[in-house]
């Protein structure tokens, strides 16, 4: 029987799928050929990876704290929890978009019924600091496109499990996707898939983009200056991902100078983003504080790959979200 230590301990929804998929639960790493991980820090895993373990499940779909600190090797398998929060996380995406497209984030902040002609609030269209620019120059601000996604493009970049599951969600909208992944093979769902390296062709043409990507020295700073002066005035960025894919100055610029129609972020870099940090007071911002994946919908999402991947193991199948050293994900 697969035996399997489950650290930091404490988590029984873990324990008990680890018994469903067929495994057995030892408390003392050196007796374990398995290790699932708990934690989202890689802090004190050092003195689990003992010569026995030959397979580590880590918590997270992201890997870069572990790449960072070197722990990821070709020694043992190992697997990240990819694709196993893929629909909740896909499901803030989508409700960040909406939101913004709606407009939401100035009707939250309203404080009376009356509107101007524009349909705001006097001032609400770039908050206080913008309320006496000429009406004409305000509406321009928003590009010519809002309202909602029927008929708008959406990119998608990252096509792993919380782009594929965004994805229908968008379609059943009335958006047109188009799917950016690595290697260019078509994404179910999609209307285009384009290679990660011909990007340079996407922004321009996307009414709005959602970034789903892992976070590798390839995505870092993904979206910059040059992407964001790309992108039309209407459009909106949502980063569900890792925030370091995002130039976050670049951003700040672009938004003051009205460059995109707004910003919505589950992730930011840094993070956590400071308190008075220029992103708080951007009134075409939405932050939501990595609250994408809540912990009860996470320790969920895990115990769930845990059960099929000691399952698979047990089998001698090929596990879920297996990392390649070499590419970091």
């Amino acid at each position: 029987m697969l035996t399997v230590c489950v650290a930091p301990g404490g988590k029984p929804l873990i324990e008990e799928a680890v018994r469903a998929g067929g495994g057995q639960v030892v408390g003392d790493p050196h007796g374990a050929e398995a290790l699932v991980w708990t934690d989202s820090r890689p802090d004190g895993v050092r003195e689990y990876l003992t010569p026995s373990v030959r397979w580590v499940q880590l918590p997270s779909a992201g890997i870069e704290r572990w790449t960072r600190e070197g722990l990821v090797d070709s020694s043992r398998l190992w697997t990240s929890a990819a694709g196993a929060y893929g629909p909740q996380v896909a499901e803030h995406a989508l409700a960040l978009l909406l939101a913004g497209v709606h407009g939401l984030h100035r009707a939250a902040r309203r404080r009376t019924w009356q509107r101007d002609r524009h349909g705001d609030r006097h001032g609400d269209r770039h908050g206080d600091r913008h309320g006496d620019q000429p009406a004409h120059q305000q509406d321009d601000r928003q590009g010519d496109r809002h309202g909602g996604l029927r008929g708008a493009t959406v990119a998608v970049v990252g096509a792993g499990g919380i782009g594929r599951a965004l994805i229908p969600a968008l379609r059943a909208l009335g958006a047109d996707v188009v799917a950016v992944n690595r290697s260019g093979t078509p994404v179910e769902g999609a209307s285009e898939t384009v290679r990660f390296d011909g990007l340079a062709g996407v922004w321009p043409r996307a009414d709005h983009v959602v970034l789903a990507a892992p976070a590798t020295p390839e995505t870092y700073r993904m979206v910059g200056r040059e992407q964001l002066r790309a992108m039309p005035r209407h459009a909106w960025l949502v980063n569900v991902a890792r925030g370091e894919l995002v130039d976050t100055a670049a951003l700040l610029d672009a938004l003051r100078a009205g460059e995109i129609g707004g910003a919505a972020l589950d992730v930011t870099d840094p993070e956590p983003l400071p308190d008075g940090h220029g992103l708080w007071d951007e009134p075409n911002v939405l932050i939501t504080p990595h609250d994408a994946n809540p912990e009860a919908l996470f320790t969920r999402g895990l115990a769930e790959r845990v059960r099929e991947n000691v399952a698979r193991y047990v089998r001698g199948e090929p596990l879920l979200g297996r990392i390649d050293p070499a590419r970091g994900y």
